[in-house]
């Protein structure tokens, strides 16, 4: 969750949504996200809305759980008689197993006990290697969590120490070792390519090392060098060089070589999971791609209802004093226009596997999908389907063909 708000209308003290927003809900999933914004250290290329310990300002992680299930309580409030229950619960941060598992377990009651979770429901959690053990991992599967993300990132420690990553080569795969033990049968990896100094050979070496511990998920994101982090101003004092769009090239498509060898299968650009297998892909993630609901439940979260997206205040001690005012944390909205949503779906979907529908597009970009068709970036099987869908390639190219495709 990055960082900066955008500007937006007043949320109205009681976070009422427009009637509107509400309309053919039931045929929309609902899910929801969970904000845990601690971290022990904060790493250098990071520019989420994350806090540590000296720049908390007086808020606490003691009593921050319940603060989450006073806004969980006020969700209830706003959607009413929504009849919907519950199909996905993300937890991110941040760490969020810096908390312990019973505060994690309190949050995710709240959803259960306010909405009702679906039977299937998947129910997620992030979390830095050195911040869990055997006993955590067993509180939070019997807590209800389902699914759990380690931030890997390399397998290479010196790689590790240009991210200001604090766990050692290894622990990782120990975590999904001791994840598979606790009942996690749906494990992720989260990768990071492009890092400065780092070569192919360590690419390669995190490639097979996330593949032998045994994940059905694996994330892999090109790094992106925020400004203000201390990564940006270390290359920009020439510390350590910018890896260039070629190399991250090269690296994508190594990933995509290995982890399909290995039996593994992009759905969404930056994220593989187990061929055939529907449940190891993120589900709250493809609820995000495909436009559904979420409620964003903490300082800095984004939500979305409807065509109405909002986002919270930063700090956590200012959303810890609007809940006790009894105030929506809310910061801001936007009220999504059509062509606002038109153009999200292209942006979204066109990431995703199948794509999205032609018929979504306008004149100038069903001109620019016929030629990203002839030109090798869409696939001509699916373009005669009437969806346009990436080639290998296209993924390479995959911002520029969205450009010109929303035109």
């Amino acid at each position: 969750m990055p960082s900066a708000l955008p500007d937006g209308e007043p949320v109205p003290a009681d976070g009422a949504l427009p009637a509107a927003a509400l309309d053919g809900a039931a045929d929309r999933p609902l899910g929801f996200y969970l904000h845990v914004p601690y971290c022990a250290t904060r790493c250098g290329y990071c520019d989420f809305n994350t806090y540590t310990a000296s720049e908390l300002g007086g808020s606490s992680r003691e009593r921050y759980a319940e603060q989450v299930v006073e806004e969980i309580r006020l969700a209830r409030k706003v959607l009413g008689d929504d009849p919907r229950s519950v199909e996905t619960v993300f937890v991110g941060g941040g760490t969020p197993t810096l908390l312990p598992p019973e505060d994690l377990g309190r949050m995710l009651s709240a959803v259960r006990e306010e909405f009702g979770l679906a039977e299937d429901a998947e129910v997620t959690t992030e979390a830095n290697p050195e911040s869990v053990d055997a006993a955590s991992l067993a509180g939070l599967r019997e807590a209800g969590f389902t699914r759990i993300s380690f931030g890997m990132q390399s397998a290479r420690a010196h790689v590790l120490r240009v991210l200001d990553r604090t766990h050692t080569p290894g622990r990782p795969e120990e975590c999904v070792a001791l994840a598979r033990a606790a009942g996690f049968r749906h494990v992720n990896l989260d990768l990071i390519y492009g890092t400065p100094g780092e070569t192919d050979d360590d690419w390669r070496a995190s490639l097979d090392a996330a593949l032998a511990a045994g994940p059905d998920h694996i994330s892999a994101y090109a790094l992106i060098v925020e400004e203000g982090t201390r990564l940006a101003r270390r290359i920009r004092r020439g510390e350590v060089p910018m890896t260039d769009d070629d190399v991250h090239a090269d690296r994508y498509l190594s990933a995509e070589e290995r982890l399909s060898a290995a039996g593994m299968e992009w759905y969404e650009v930056s994220n593989w999971a187990t061929r055939g297998e529907a449940a190891a892909r993120c589900r709250h993630n493809e609820l995000y791609w495909t436009g559904a609901d979420w409620w964003g439940a903490g300082p800095g979260a984004h939500s979305h209802v409807g065509g109405v997206r909002w986002w919270n205040v930063k700090h956590p001690a200012a959303y810890a004093r609007a809940l006790a005012e009894g105030r929506s944390p809310g910061a801001g909205r936007e009220l999504l226009t059509p062509e606002d949503r038109r153009v999200e779906r292209i942006l979204l979907e066109l990431r995703l596997r199948q794509g999205c529908p032609l018929p979504l597009l306008a004149p100038e970009g069903a001109r620019a999908a016929e030629r990203a068709r002839d030109d090798g970036l869409l696939e001509p099987g699916a373009y005669e389907e009437g969806r346009a869908v990436l080639t290998l390639r296209g993924r390479l190219l995959a911002d520029a063909v969205v450009r010109d495709l929303v035109d």
